[in-house]
């Protein structure tokens, strides 16, 4: 799947960039020249052909996950299971997977207006996440020297940055083909009851978690400090503002959570807190 979509970016990148420069030689000289050149790429990010690939690719994927939603209604009819439940599972999942979606629809409008809509449709649709897809996609951008903004948006930088979208995030498939079966194997080996703390790939993840965080809050910290000279304190607070605002919103849906039983909540945490960070935004910002 994946060396399909590098082979896809790979073509997307000459035709956007041979479309691009064929309506940029007709445009207006100047500045307006310049900005119908960064408006065509956006257009072209946003064309119907690009709509149609990706769009053929995530109805497959939905495809699959009907086959096999059909597959399992079937295996546990066999099994015996009493079809009212059956019917209930199907129902309260399908619930409790809306709210959660809204996070993932706020990471395709967020990346939408730099990447287009159909590139990050089809990344949080198929096999992204959307802490990881906006991470790596600002980090590309930032080591091309722009950022995630339609203005400054250049046909090479988009490759750099769809291309470092895919090849991160294929690697967690490769070892899983690769390791994954040993690895249960050594779970199931393991006495559960006697295992305090989890083990090694949860403290991995949490302690990978903290230092991804405690780098933007501390570049955020920087830029607020320093960015307009040595500890002139003349930056902007807002970014501070949204984590702190987002952060003491997951820490109230997790007391909720945990203290008062109210376990519907973690289906919702991540989508409320970016919510409320960005509802804080919109408010200091006005």
């Amino acid at each position: 799947m994946h060396s399909g979509l590098i082979s896809l970016i790979l073509f997307l990148r000459n035709n956007i960039r041979a479309a691009a420069l064929i309506r940029g030689a007709f445009s207006c000289p100047g500045r307006t020249c310049k900005e119908g050149f960064f408006m065509s790429v956006l257009d072209q990010l946003n064309g119907s052909g690009i709509y149609l690939i990706c769009g053929s690719i995530v109805l497959f994927i939905a495809v699959v996950c009907v086959v096999f939603l059909v597959r399992a209604w079937r295996a546990g009819k066999a099994l015996g299971m009493d079809t009212v439940r059956m019917k209930r599972a199907v129902t309260s999942s399908a619930t409790f997977s809306l709210l959660p979606s809204v996070g993932i629809l706020l990471g395709v409008l967020a990346l939408s207006g730099s990447l287009g809509i159909p590139w990050p449709w089809l990344r949080l649709s198929v096999i992204g996440a959307l802490h990881y897809e906006t991470q790596v996609a600002s980090a590309a951008a930032e080591q091309v020297g722009i950022t995630l903004s339609p203005e400054v948006m250049t046909t090479q930088a988009f490759a750099t940055i769809a291309l470092l979208m895919s090849i991160c995030i294929m690697w967690g498939m490769i070892l899983a083909t690769l390791f994954n079966k040993r690895y249960l194997k050594r779970l199931r080996g393991r006495d559960p009851e006697n295992k305090a703390g989890g083990g090694f790939g949860d403290l991995a993840m949490v302690a990978m978690f903290i230092g991804m965080v405690s780098a933007y809050i501390g570049s955020y910290l920087g830029d607020f400090a320093s960015k307009e000279g040595l500890f002139t304190f003349s930056g902007s607070w807002t970014p501070l503002l949204v984590a702190a605002v987002a952060a003491l919103a997951m820490a109230g849906f997790t007391w909720l959570a945990e203290k008062k039983h109210w376990d519907w909540l973690d289906n919702f945490s991540v989508a409320g807190s970016m919510l409320l960070g960005m509802l804080s935004a919109v408010l200091v910002s006005r």
